[in-house]
């Protein structure tokens, strides 16, 4: 699904879910019934909102299978990859490999990369790259720690981040570009980042892609919030100009919780119904 060029309301809303490293090659797949009976059952409309998935690398097989199988309505992707494309780098998962299970996503950049493994700007922008080659599409995860947001930093520094991390794509890459902020100090604190500031950030990441590739290219790309999202607060969230979707991590390993989510269209700001 490409997002339209000509309005932000034409800009495809994507729920991506996150499992993180949780559920294998069996409570994947059944996660993932139950999550497509779930939205089958509220009438969910993938041409009006999308859905993704990032499970575990041992699990895509499984995944790949369902969906296929299913007819699932659902997209998914890696977790990670690595910058090369093949050779001696024991570990390492190639886009390539990705590619071959059927994979649409990758996730770059996401902030336990960045701390716990020390990922840099550097190793993510050839992360960005090999995607690319590979006819993956990147959801590259950029965002701040509380320390940096009481600092009143959190723009500079995310948008320092994005520009290290985009340098050197062509535009018709970054036309297709996903960038999901995730503000460190909300990821699984239950702290969450109000709407307006994930607009701020948002509308502030779009201004430096319009600088960078030209307010054309911009309006195409989608952005995303990530950070302790759940049904209750997502229409609030996502009721913003420039707020395109969640990347949504413990919510997802509940189907009922994730397909309220993505059924943010028919709540209200406060998530009661409609």
């Amino acid at each position: 699904m490409t997002p339209p060029t000509d309005a932000a309301t034409d800009r495809t809303p994507l729920i991506a879910g996150n499992w993180k490293m949780n559920l294998d090659h069996v409570q994947g797949p059944a996660l993932l019934s139950e999550l497509a009976r779930t939205l089958s059952e509220i009438k969910h409309d993938p041409s009006r909102v999308e859905v993704t998935v990032f499970p575990a690398f041992t699990a895509l097989g499984a995944i790949q299978s369902l969906v296929q199988s299913g007819g699932l309505d659902v997209n998914y992707g890696g977790q990670d990859l690595s910058p090369f494309d093949s050779g001696a780098y024991t570990g390492d998962i190639s886009a390539q490999f990705l590619a071959s299970l059927g994979c649409t996503y990758v996730l770059v950049g996401h902030s336990e990369r960045r701390t716990i493994h020390y990922e840099t700007d550097d190793v993510l922008n050839a992360k960005v790259k090999a995607a690319y080659r590979h006819g993956l599409t990147p959801v590259l995860c950029v965002g701040e720690g509380l320390d940096i947001r009481q600092a009143g930093a959190h723009i500079e520094h995310t948008l320092t981040q994005l520009r290290a991390n985009v340098a050197g794509l062509t535009p018709e890459q970054a036309a297709g570009l996903v960038v999901a902020y995730e503000p460190v100090w909300a990821i699984g604190t239950g702290e969450v980042a109000g709407p307006e500031e994930a607009q701020e950030m948002c509308a502030a990441i779009r201004a430096e892609l319009s600088t960078i590739f030209g307010t054309t290219i911009a309006v195409k790309a989608r952005l995303l919030y990530g950070g302790s999202v759940k049904a209750s607060n997502a229409a609030a969230i996502l009721k913003e100009a420039d707020v395109d979707g969640a990347l949504v991590g413990g919510a997802s390993l509940d189907a009922t919780e994730f397909a309220g989510i993505a059924a943010f269209e028919g709540q209200t700001p406060s998530g009661g119904p409609v």
